[in-house]
């Protein structure tokens, strides 16, 4: 049973439990992304970064095709010395980003520039076995906007991130598994119980633990190795008085499973 939290535009949120479910919801138009739908799942993200409640989040998308990116009339006007939306907006989701909770995605069908941006803004990708990945600016004579420059290399090395990058060519689920960009490639359909089923486990363990391990690992790609040991010092604290810690030793001594409260 889930409580639906319908949102204006083509981004809705659904609540599992623990579990906070982002949908992006424009299947008739491939889920393309119009500026609204970039603010809205900026806001749903931060929403899933703020709500104690919520322990770990999926991102997914209605109908065949995760998104095949922005909604190009939308952005650039009718003709394409117009543009309607600065382009400098369509990072709007990227700071938000790096969302302290775990976030696990679910693609399918066609995911395309901003699609794959988005979706390696999470942590851990489900692929349906169908899925097609591009990253075509480049043949648009548009750069990557939404973090590619940078969440192809944290992924995949250098030589890869730039094989896909100056190519603009599309590569198949295999591929986007061999080279890190996805954790786990399942039959068509299968995608979004898969990661529902990978969140839920996430959120059975004990969610101050998981946001802090997330935070260094954070701390390590954004500033390097020694602010990620850092920052361990700064949050000891906080987590070995934690509720949940003694929980967590207490029902290891018991040989039971652990019942967490996120405190």
């Amino acid at each position: 049973m889930s409580d639906e939290k319908p949102q204006a535009g083509r981004i809705r949120t659904e609540v599992h439990g623990h579990v906070f479910k982002i949908i992006i919801d424009n299947p008739t138009k491939k889920n393309s992304f119009s500026p609204q739908m970039m603010s809205e799942i900026s806001d749903a993200i931060t929403l899933l970064d703020r709500t104690e409640d919520f322990w770990a989040g999926v991102i997914c998308s209605e109908g065949s095709d995760f998104t095949a990116g922005l909604d190009m009339p939308k952005f650039f006007g009718p003709k394409a010395e117009t543009i309607e939306e600065k382009p400098d907006n369509i990072d709007a989701f990227a700071l938000k980003g790096r969302c302290r909770k775990p976030i696990v995605t679910a693609v399918q069908g066609i995911v395309y520039t901003i699609g794959i941006e988005i979706m390696l803004a999470g942590d851990i990708v489900v692929a349906a076995s169908d899925s097609r990945f591009c990253q075509m600016e480049s043949k648009r004579g548009i750069a990557p906007l939404g973090g590619a420059h940078f969440r192809y290399l944290t992924r995949a090395g250098w030589g890869d991130a730039m094989y896909h990058l100056f190519l603009c060519d599309e590569f198949n689920a295999e591929r986007a598994h061999k080279i890190g960009f996805v954790q786990e490639v399942v039959p068509p359909g299968k995608q979004i119980e898969r990661a529902m089923e990978i969140a839920q486990t996430i959120a059975k363990n004990a969610p101050l633990g998981i946001q802090v391990t997330k935070e260094a690992a954070l701390k390590y790609i954004e500033a390097g190795e020694r602010a990620a040991i850092d920052y361990i010092p700064t949050v000891k604290d906080r987590v070995f008085s934690s509720q949940d810690m003694m929980e967590g030793i207490q029902s290891f001594v018991e040989r039971r499973a652990a019942v967490f409260k996120g405190r």
